[in-house]
């Protein structure tokens, strides 16, 4: 049987479906060798070297990705964790003398409020990574501050096997650009695209971002008509709202499907859930739109508290109030013990928005 890398199925690899119903997007092995490999020249990777603490599911793409095949291609060792726990991904990044951690906001959240995360010696990570979805700027800062390590943020879709950029790993404190997702990755590009007439934006002019480069998928399985809607000329188009700074640094703006329209002006939830995450009682922040008769459709958040913390609905409406334009603010709160999520810590907004 003779077998072509770049043109024959390697993998269905399913979307997270947290705007809408699983799709199967079609990799092949020249997708998938081809992120390893931009990971391990992003990373700078020290062949037989790098020790990864892996905590994320692997037949998820960016555990796949990120933390197998990318310390595979480069002959790293891997800590497997089978589940979650604070102690255990702290105790193991100290006992082994991780070099490389990949994890998502909702985990990075859980860590900065361990009571004991100082205690522990975390100076052998080189860089922790950030991904699957945005990556609250308080937790970042956070992090970085508790542990004195580097946290940057990446961005990926299953799509695109799935990394297309991320910041550099040199970042501190001082110099990392919160918020941003980063540079564009080797061999990938990206170009911020107007929705209605096509033609690419300038810098700072918020539109669809594009991505272009061998990571891309061949299309979706067995679905013509969306495989058609997403791949243009050559181009992925990610369904993210973005923007590009003079820097040539991309910035997420929000998902499309996502997007609040608030009697005709448009809300974007992340900004939105960015100032919530400012309060110092919220654990997980998540805004949807929901059906209103005199707007159409209103802001609401959903809410869980950090544990033995306190706030009120009236409390947090204000608090939005006093930091955002009139038309962004939350006009309902619903506190909650959990909010349903991916197996990689993604909010199912769909669901939220549903229930």
């Amino acid at each position: 049987i003779e077998v072509d890398p770049k043109e024959d199925l390697a993998l269905l690899q399913f979307t997270g479906g947290t705007t809408g119903l699983p799709k199967g997007a079609m990799l092949t092995h020249y997708n998938l060798v081809s992120n390893a490999y931009m990971c391990n020249a992003w990373m700078n990777t020290e062949e037989g070297a790098e020790i990864h603490v892996n905590v994320l599911p692997l037949y998820h793409i960016y555990g796949m990705t990120v933390t197998m095949n990318n310390a595979i291609a480069a002959a790293g060792a891997m800590i497997l964790i089978p589940r979650f726990d604070q102690k255990e991904v702290l105790g193991s990044i100290q006992k082994y003398k991780a070099t490389v951690f990949g994890g998502v906001p909702t985990l990075y959240g859980a860590l900065i409020n361990h009571p004991d995360i100082s205690s522990y010696d975390l100076s052998s990570i080189k860089f922790c990574i950030s991904g699957a979805s945005p990556l609250p700027p308080e937790v970042q800062k956070k992090f970085m501050e508790l542990t004195g390590g580097v946290l940057v943020e990446g961005y990926g879709l299953t799509e695109a096997s799935p990394v297309t950029h991320a910041n550099p790993l040199d970042a501190t404190l001082e110099t990392v650009k919160i918020g941003s997702i980063g540079l564009t990755w080797p061999d990938t590009e990206a170009k911020i695209m107007h929705e209605a007439s096509g033609v690419e934006l300038p810098v700072d002019m918020v539109g669809e971002l594009a991505i272009r480069g061998p990571q891309v998928m061949k299309g979706y399985w067995n679905d013509p008509e969306e495989t058609a809607a997403v791949l243009k000329d050559g181009w992925l188009y990610t369904g993210d709202y973005a923007k590009r700074d003079e820097d040539g640094y991309f910035y997420i703006v929000d998902r499309k499907k996502d997007l609040i329209k608030y009697k005709g002006y448009s809300v974007f939830p992340r900004e939105v859930e960015d100032v919530i995450y400012e309060h110092p009682a919220v654990k997980v922040a998540a805004v949807v739109g929901v059906p209103d008769k005199e707007s159409g459709e209103m802001p609401k958040a959903f809410i869980v508290l950090k544990n033995g913390a306190e706030a009120t609905e009236e409390e947090l409406i204000e608090f939005v109030r006093e930091r955002l334009a009139p038309y962004k603010r939350i006009r309902a709160v619903e506190f909650r013990d959990e909010l349903p999520m991916t197996m990689v810590g993604k909010v199912l907004k769909k669901d939220l928005r549903e229930g």
